[in-house]
């Protein structure tokens, strides 16, 4: 990212931080004006090289380059880690907007946990399914490397979010939130097929994510378009082109609940053009334990909290359940 400089403060109209500037106060101005105008904005100079993510979007490669025989060996489990086949995934349930599944392939790495640790009966926690050596050398130190550095830059990230909402800027990253976190890695592959929004066909239908943040890396094949506001009549949808290296970065409903509905969760899809598309996203929520309730900056008399507080693992667990299908109909 040394093509990059600190005068950046915009990139293709989103908002990018820069996460070498000393400058903090710039940041947290720019993370501020975008979390509250569309919750999309650039993160670059954000630690990870890009030698490494070329790398790891090579190994994601040549996992869905195999055969579907290969593939459905590693079929997710009810953790949400391994394979999730085309049309696996239904993201746009409540509109009807969405005639069949997501048009996209998949592949989940959570935080791993041994089976014989305590920890491992909380949901999203557990062993990862993981390719066999053989199949894939080093594909499994690629991808927990990968997992490792992006937790690094989210929590770098939340600090600017937390100064942005008057708090502590160690608020997000204390143990019962970040400290132990439901961190997860997925792979995307869009095959190449072409969307037809009027028949309902998607690579992923309109959605806001469930978290915290995520952070999403894109080759450099256009797709990911975001809706300012989901209210409007008709609906107006804006590309996110891809920058190479940087992180896009959109925030989740947990942090729209947080804040009280100040920083918004937006609707985002992706549109097939007939090319093969490679995208890696990792979804940040906090501890399965963490209790998401309305911020002390964000509530007043006049503007009580919108949302009762609900617990990060029973709110996301209903929130997969609601999108995925049922794993019987695979058996």
């Amino acid at each position: 990212m040394e093509n990059y400089n600190n005068s950046f403060s915009k990139i293709n109209n989103l908002n990018c931080i820069d996460l070498s500037n000393p400058d903090i106060h710039h940041s947290v101005s720019l993370l501020k004006q975008a979390c509250l105008d569309c919750g999309f904005f650039y993160v670059i100079n954000h630690g990870m090289s890009e030698e490494f993510m070329d790398e790891v979007f090579a190994q994601s490669k040549q996992f869905f380059e195999l055969p579907i025989s290969e593939k459905m060996k590693l079929l997710r489990n009810e953790k949400h880690r391994g394979y999730t086949p085309i049309l696996d995934e239904l993201l746009d349930p409540e509109h009807q907007l969405q005639a069949v599944g997501d048009y996209k392939e998949g592949y989940y790495i959570g935080v791993e946990v041994p089976e014989d640790d305590p920890e491992a009966d909380k949901p999203f926690y557990g062993p990862n399914v993981w390719p066999a050596p053989d199949l894939l050398p080093g594909w499994r130190q690629t991808m927990e490397k990968y997992h490792e550095q992006a937790l690094e830059v989210a929590r770098s990230v939340a600090k600017i979010i937390a100064l942005a909402l008057d708090l502590d800027a160690d608020f997000f990253t204390k143990p019962e939130m970040l400290g132990k976190p439901i961190a997860t890695l997925r792979l995307l592959y869009y095959e190449g097929q072409v969307s037809d929004p009027s028949k309902g066909i998607y690579g992923a239908g309109a959605h806001s994510d469930y978290g915290l943040i995520t952070l999403l890396a894109t080759d450099d094949v256009v797709g990911l378009q975001i809706c300012k506001d989901k209210d409007a009549k008709p609906q107006v949808w804006e590309d996110v082109p891809p920058v190479k290296g940087a992180f896009i970065v959109n925030l989740g409903d947990m942090l729209e609940r947080w804040s009280n509905c100040v920083f918004k969760s937006t609707l985002h899809r992706v549109i097939g053009n007939g090319q093969r598309r490679y995208s890696i996203a990792y979804f940040v929520e906090p501890s399965h334990e963490c209790l998401v309730e309305c911020l002390p900056t964000c509530k007043s008399e006049t503007n009580p909290p919108k949302f009762p507080p609900v617990r990060c693992d029973t709110y996301l667990s209903q929130r997969y359940k609601d999108t995925h299908t049922d794993l019987s109909t695979y058996k």
